[in-house]
């Protein structure tokens, strides 16, 4: 039993020094440049990960876009030089938000047109319901005839 806890005890300390070891921490400058980064990391997508901005991906490439991040605004780059680098790099898909122009113009407009085509469908499939054939006068006969107690045993034995 006391191995038993043993292994126990060296499972969760090994376990412990895995969940510490990733953890970064950066310098800065002064309150603003920490602004700018926290900024940046968190409107910049991992390119790994794609749903995940920098700041919540635990990704190799997000590690060193986190850092390339860091080392550019120590050396003086505006939020717009670092954002313009990375879309130099890795294209606009880097960018949760990125330009409305040719090439991202379904981005922009592809989830309003669906919806609307989506609500066209819904609405022309409701229409197509709500119409009503009036069924013939000799099928209600029938069906009222049927649900009447008083029928005929001739017509009992038919139907």
């Amino acid at each position: 039993m006391r191995i038993l806890y043993r292994l126990i005890l060296i499972f969760g300390i090994l376990l412990a020094g895995t969940a510490t070891a990733g953890i970064e921490s950066y310098q800065f400058k002064d309150a603003q440049m920490e602004a700018d980064y926290n900024q940046l990391v968190n409107e910049l997508r991992c390119l790994v990960c794609q749903n995940q901005n920098l700041a919540g991906s635990n990704s190799d490439l997000a590690r060193d876009l986190r850092r390339q991040t860091y080392e550019m605004l120590l050396e003086g780059n505006s939020q717009d030089q670092v954002k313009q680098y990375m879309v130099d790099r890795y294209g606009d898909f880097v960018l949760y938000r990125p330009p409305f122009k040719a090439s991202t113009i379904l981005l922009w407009v592809g989830p309003f047109a669906l919806m609307i085509i989506v609500l066209w469908l819904v609405i022309r499939n409701i229409r197509a319901r709500s119409i009503l054939i009036a069924p013939d006068q000799s099928g209600l006969q029938r069906a009222k005839d049927l649900l009447s107690d008083d029928l005929p045993s001739d017509k009992r034995e038919n139907s």
